[in-house]
């Protein structure tokens, strides 16, 4: 360890014998916030829907009974409030944010929430798009909750970096689609989950097919899924495969997803229920 190191690792390229064994302490929330489960739904790629997969997980985990959160970490591209038809702005008291209930009670804490106009867009920096984020876990009012779920941006840069050293996540959902590329990328999140010791919960696959409306027959039209190879590879105990289907389309367009069917994640979110009750 050089003479004028700042016990500070994250700003330093050394390998010295210290940096394995420096621990980044986690943020308190509010005092009066209690979160009994912290879910982070992420991917190494864009576009493979992992807002859609953390609405319904929520809307999923709301139905059983359970008090959830959605947290939209994904500043540049936010589109949680969109998905469940929330407009109302964010209040605060000077002290607290209050995340804004959807029509059946999920409290959504997003930027979007927060700007005047929902297509503004948001040209920040990486480091303050974390610190937002940050701040969305210990200046928000969530009180108590069985699951918060965070939608995270795409890939392993600076906002899921700081969630998973800052934010105690109990486990991840991936999201991916049956390309090969996408599993491929899906890859760098699952490890990089390994390396801050958060265990993978659940693969998600996106897209995973279209069913015929005269027949029922399945069509894999991006190829035949792995879904179960690659959970079998990571270890994870959960799956789940995710259609494309024109009515959960216009259920999010049209801010209405607490109405869709959530059926196709019930593996996952009993994966989530058991862990609730470990």
């Amino acid at each position: 360890m050089p003479e004028d190191c700042t016990h500070d690792c994250s700003s330093c390229a050394l390998d010295c014998a210290e940096r394995g064994e420096t621990k980044i302490a986690k943020e308190a929330p509010l005092p009066d916030t209690k979160i009994k489960k912290v879910i982070a739904v992420m991917s190494g790629k864009g576009g493979v829907g992992k807002s859609l997969v953390s609405s319904l997980l929520a809307v999923s985990l709301s139905r059983r009974g359970f008090k959830v959160g959605l947290l939209d970490a994904d500043v540049t591209g936010p589109s949680i409030p969109r998905a469940f038809g929330v407009n109302e702005r964010v209040r605060g008291d000077g002290h607290s944010l209050f995340p804004v209930p959807s029509r059946t009670g999920i409290k959504l804490m997003s930027l979007n929430l927060l700007l005047e106009n929902e297509s503004d867009p948001v040209v920040w920096r990486g480091p303050i798009i974390a610190g937002t984020v940050l701040q969305f876990w210990t200046d928000v009012a969530w009180e108590e909750l069985d699951f918060l779920i965070i939608d995270m941006p795409p890939g392993t840069g600076d906002v899921p970096l700081t969630v998973f050293q800052s934010i105690p996540v109990d486990g991840i959902v991936a999201v991916e689609t049956p390309q090969r590329l996408v599993s491929m990328i899906v890859d760098k999140a699952a490890k990089m989950a390994s390396m801050l010791d958060i265990p993978l919960l659940a693969l998600v696959e996106n897209m995973s097919y279209i069913e015929c409306p005269d027949c029922g027959r399945k069509i894999e039209l991006f190829g035949k899924s792995a879904v179960e190879e690659d959970a079998a590879r990571y270890g994870v105990p959960a799956t789940a495969r995710l259609p494309i289907d024109e009515k959960l389309a216009r259920a999010c367009d049209e801010g209405a997803i607490e109405l869709a069917s959530v059926s196709w994640l019930d593996g996952v979110a009993d994966e989530l229920e058991k862990g609730l009750c470990d």
